[in-house]
């Protein structure tokens, strides 16, 4: 969603980015997964490594980016800060010489929803958490009854709709910047404590 509002804006996306520390563990968004979204998108992905102490390892990161990969403007789909903090790329880029943009803050929770459905975006729950959740929206694609679903959930237990407080993650395998769409073949539901998720398998792309 940020990636296409800053293309509406005018940006032109060079590439993917992902940080990875070490012994990553991308439950809700697994490694291989997003290599395949850079190739339904038509972009390379840059992997790079970052490590303890984080803050001072992400700021070498983005410089390289600039140094390397002559990037002028990180794109982060934050919509708010996360308790009370304040926002973790933005920090790490200060004296970078890399601006940041994100094009989603502060926008009103139902707006973004529902924007998404209208661009006709496909996006399945890849990860929820306990109490708010049970198994059941694993895999689940996110519709107007799904919505409707998290607005009656955000009414009883104060829910994020969005869940940028972790609530859940999803995953995005179509929309319109996509040149393709992924398709999911199957997968396994797995939990680590109050964590629940997929474990993906058969994973390919497809031409639209």
């Amino acid at each position: 969603m940020a990636l296409y509002e800053a293309k509406l804006l005018g940006y032109e996306i060079a590439s993917l980015v992902t940080f990875v520390p070490d012994k990553p563990e991308f439950l809700a968004h697994p490694l291989n997964f997003m290599k395949y979204q850079a190739d339904a998108l038509g972009l390379p992905h840059h992997t790079i490594a970052v490590n303890e102490p984080f803050k001072a390892s992400y700021e070498r990161a983005i410089h390289s980016l600039r140094e390397e990969h002559q990037t002028e403007v990180l794109i982060s789909g934050d919509i708010a800060e996360v308790d009370g903090h304040p926002n973790w790329i933005k920090e790490c880029s200060k004296n970078t010489g890399v601006d940041v943009l994100t094009p989603l803050w502060q926008w009103d929770r139902l707006e973004i929803l529902h924007r998404l459905l209208l661009y006709r975006f496909r996006v399945l729950f890849s990860c929820v958490k306990k109490p708010w959740f049970t198994d059941e929206w694993l895999g689940m694609e996110l519709n107007m009854h799904s919505l409707e679903r998290l607005c009656k959930m955000n009414a009883t237990t104060g829910l994020d709709i969005c869940g940028e407080q972790g609530e859940y993650h999803t995953l995005v395998v179509d929309g319109p910047p996509f040149n393709k769409s992924i398709e999911i073949g199957g997968y396994c539901k797995r939990s680590k404590g109050p964590v629940m998720y997929i474990e993906l398998q058969e994973l390919s792309v497809k031409d639209k």
